[in-house]
């Protein structure tokens, strides 16, 4: 089972891999493709919203033809994606390539969390979604510093042929060692399951969980869409302390998911999902009250973002594996629409939240503050339903 699970996490990985490699030269890539900066920062909420919306058609597909024929399809999207956003010399083919690649990795996010769905159910689904979102946590800590030194080494285009070249090795992998885990009882559909995702929507308790992820998506989405800024522009840091400092939140986060791991099965997930509320909502009142309160020559100063952020974003570690299991838990039958709707409320629903926030006349901080607290409001309302979570559905017809 492990050697399963850090394969599904193989494929998770592909979607923050092509967030977070090219951070740090986002100003590089917009002197080389001679567009604004403001601009080449947009394909990443875009890239979580194409993310979102494709896995409404690619739920369907794994639940019809298998999870492993569809992981396959998605790693061939990535490596094109990859390549043309290597190549590109102007700023629309950049983004055709950015779209390409959020096209690949709702298929492989999909395949993965449906597989875990196959295989446990659960306490154990949600330490395993636990993992697997809190295992994501070492790109942020890493790839912005891979990324920064492959563009330092070899310029702006070296971080995404390495995308290229780890979607190559995974396919071979998933070739010969992932297995197909589809149940024998999968309900198959025909077309769009309209009438399925629909049914699934009409469930009150699916919503609130799924609504408690994209909130804690949307606040992490706002935070890294405007740390470059905060940071390297208004705070003076240079790219790689950017890197250390962006890695060092990732590194808290995997701590922060181990914990988690453990008090899920002493305390269980509806307390997880209380602390995941309190956690945001401090986060957002010290953002604040250190914009509020202290004096104008301490605004600059990186740990009056990190620091809340790093409270906040501890929240989100404990909210997303309970919420996700808890989402999932009834449609044993249907894992792979249930997981495909669960995706696209939480990718979608969060950067659409995201880019909605930031595009409010409003300064950096404050907007990330409203975020933080639009999640902690979610998750509240999350635990409050989980205390009346009994018995699971089978299908939804």
């Amino acid at each position: 089972m492990q050697k399963f699970t850090l394969l599904l996490l193989s494929l998770v990985l592909l979607a923050p891999l092509g967030i977070d490699l090219y951070l740090p030269t986002l100003p590089q890539i917009a002197e080389g493709l001679d567009s604004p900066v403001s601009l080449i920062q947009t394909t990443i909420p875009l890239f979580l919203l194409v993310m979102g919306l494709g896995q409404l058609i690619t739920g369907p597909l794994v639940d019809n033809f298998g999870r492993k024929p569809i992981a396959l399809i998605g790693l061939a999207l990535y490596i094109i994606g990859s390549a043309v956003a290597a190549t590109a010399t102007v700023w629309p083919v950049f983004m055709l390539a950015r779209l390409i690649q959020g096209c690949a990795v709702c298929c492989t996010a999909v395949v993965a969390f449906s597989g875990v769905r196959d295989r446990l159910s659960g306490e154990a689904a949600a330490r395993a979604y636990g993992f697997l979102n809190g295992a994501l946590n070492i790109v942020p800590a890493l790839a912005p510093l891979l990324g920064g030194l492959l563009a330092d080494a070899f310029g702006w285009r070296a971080p995404f042929w390495f995308l290229c070249i780890y979607a190559v090795v995974l396919t071979v992998v998933v070739l010969l060692w992932l297995p197909e885990t589809r149940p024998a009882n999968t309900l198959r559909v025909a077309g769009l399951p309209l009438a399925q995702y629909l049914a699934i929507a009409r469930e009150p308790r699916f919503l609130a969980f799924a609504f408690a992820n994209a909130g804690a998506l949307g606040m992490v989405l706002t935070y890294v869409s405007l740390a470059p800024h905060v940071l390297m522009t208004e705070g003076g840091l240079t790219p790689l302390q950017f890197s250390f400092a962006f890695g060092a939140n990732g590194f808290w986060i995997m701590l922060v998911s181990a914990f988690v791991n453990k008090t899920i099965r002493k305390a269980g997930r509806p307390f997880c999902l209380a602390m995941g509320f309190v956690a945001m909502l401090v986060g957002a009142l010290l953002l604040t009250a250190g914009m509020v309160l202290l004096p104008d020559s301490w605004q600059t100063h990186w740990s009056l973002y990190m620091i809340p952020v790093a409270i906040s974003v501890a929240g989100l570690a404990f909210t997303v594996g309970p919420a996700t299991s808890y989402a999932l838990e009834p449609y044993q039958q249907q894992a792979g629409v249930a997981s495909a709707l669960q995706g696209f409320i939480q990718m979608a629903c969060g950067a659409g939240g995201s880019l909605l926030v930031v595009a409010f006349p409003l300064a950096e901080k404050s907007a990330l503050a409203l975020m933080m607290l639009i999640g902690a409001a979610l998750a509240l309302i999350a635990w409050r339903c989980s205390k009346g979570m009994h018995g699971s559905l089978t299908a939804v017809k």
